[in-house]
């Protein structure tokens, strides 16, 4: 089955928001092994949604939509569909059911025009909006799957996940289908394919999909069995050849963040951990506040951005800064060890640099220096020279010292959640 997505939305083609739903639903169907070979983007035209309808049905067995659901007169793709397919749409009375209700429990008038966001294609399967109000559909005519869902990903992405992709994985196989992602750091995806690029070549079954996002890489592995014990045992041997070539980038799987894995590991060592930054500005703390739980390891931190503040509410001595300067090793390698001190942390963390787009000094922009304190031994430092943009240097400069602190870690024996 090779499908097609249409973002239906003139919000989209003037660059108002991205079109962020095509990649996720993208990377489900490869999960299921549906192949994606076009994605549309089309205004609120009904004539041109036609043309892009036609365009897809003569090169696309699945044509996914996204958006155009709503109550607004601009919303027009399930008319649209009705009117090219030539079907009747109806009132679906769950989905009734769940807007009136809706507005009641907001104690807000419902204006008519929220009706239409009941209204289904005659004879469709009926997906359920557990977190909107316009449900989804999706509708077999003439050898082509038609699957409407709404355009908020806070909506279409559970219903996707929940509703239209078991009834898809039931039409392209009759096995199971499984897939599982490994995560990596501190390699880039040219080099980690250049290492596994055999095993690229002569993937059959499981099937291995490498990607670069954020500073980092994934390996999506995918296997197809008759039982999924039969494809996790495909899984865990191409994961197995994977590791033993790229084993010492590999931090963690699945839904994991390089944060995650260190909040879990900082609490299963029953470690407490406190930061001091000045480029991150507060970031390295607020990326492991994501994580339910932190509260056992993090204790706090401090913002020293200025090179006063290092010195009057760190307690940085000023000769520090006065030689070295504050993008520097001596000045990370301080500001770990004074926080840990503050807090009475285990682990203190320093980050310092020269954010961007100018350089700091004689230092140019990019350079990032890490501090780590663990215990009573002298802190570690690690320096990064980045390349991007002011905020992208930030962001990488706090995976990495995440990184490199659950390195360390290892490295001195602490368990890996």
């Amino acid at each position: 089955m090779n499908a097609e997505i249409i973002a239906v939305g003139s919000e989209l083609l003037l660059g108002q928001i991205t079109n962020s739903n095509a990649r996720f639903i993208s990377s489900q169907l490869a999960e299921i092994g549906i192949n994606v070979y076009y994605h549309t983007v089309v205004g609120d035209n009904p004539n041109r949604l036609l043309d892009a309808i036609t365009i897809a049905e003569n090169r696309s067995d699945l044509i996914i939509f996204s958006g155009g659901l709503g109550p607004t007169k601009d919303d027009l793709t399930k008319e649209t569909i009705a009117k090219h397919l030539h079907i009747e749409l109806e009132e679906d009375k769950n989905a009734m059911k769940s807007i009136v209700e809706f507005f009641q429990n907001q104690n807000k008038p419902m204006t008519e025009n929220n009706r239409k966001q009941a209204l289904v294609l005659k004879g469709s399967h009926v997906l359920a909006n557990k977190n909107g109000m316009a449900p989804g559909m999706m509708y077999t005519a003439s050898n082509h799957t038609y699957i409407l869902l709404p355009g908020p990903p806070k909506e279409i992405e559970p219903m996707f996940q929940f509703e239209a992709k078991p009834l898809l994985t039931s039409l392209v196989s009759k096995g199971q289908i499984v897939s599982h992602v490994l995560r990596f750091y501190g390699i880039g995806e040219a080099e980690l394919e250049d290492k596994i690029q055999h095993l690229l070549e002569n993937q059959t079954n499981p099937t291995l999909a490498p990607l670069a996002s954020d500073g980092e890489v994934t390996i999506r592995i995918t296997a197809n069995a008759d039982t999924t014990e039969e494809a996790w045992k495909k899984i865990r041997v191409a994961k197995e050849e994977i590791l033993h070539i790229a084993g010492d980038y590999f931090y963690g799987v699945d839904d994991d963040s390089i944060s995650s894995v260190l909040t879990k590991m900082l609490m299963k060592n029953e470690l407490t951990i406190a930061a001091a930054e000045s480029l991150t500005a507060g970031l390295f703390q607020a990326e492991l506040a994501n994580n339910p739980g932190v509260g056992e390891a993090l204790l706090g931190g401090m913002v020293t951005y200025n090179e006063q503040v290092k010195i009057n509410q760190l307690g940085m001595a000023k000769e520090v800064i006065e030689q070295h300067g504050v993008v520097s090793s001596e000045c990370a390698s301080e500001m770990a060890r004074l926080v840990k001190e503050k807090f009475g942390s285990t682990i203190g963390v320093g980050l310092t640099g020269a954010a961007g787009p100018q350089a700091h000094g004689n230092k140019p922009a990019g350079t990032v220096w890490i501090g780590i304190a663990i215990g009573d031994e002298p802190p570690h430092t690690y320096r990064l020279q980045l390349s991007g943009s002011r905020n992208t240097n930030r962001l990488r400069a706090t995976k990495s010292a995440f990184y490199r602190l659950i390195q360390l870690l290892i490295e001195k024996g602490y368990e890996r959640a």
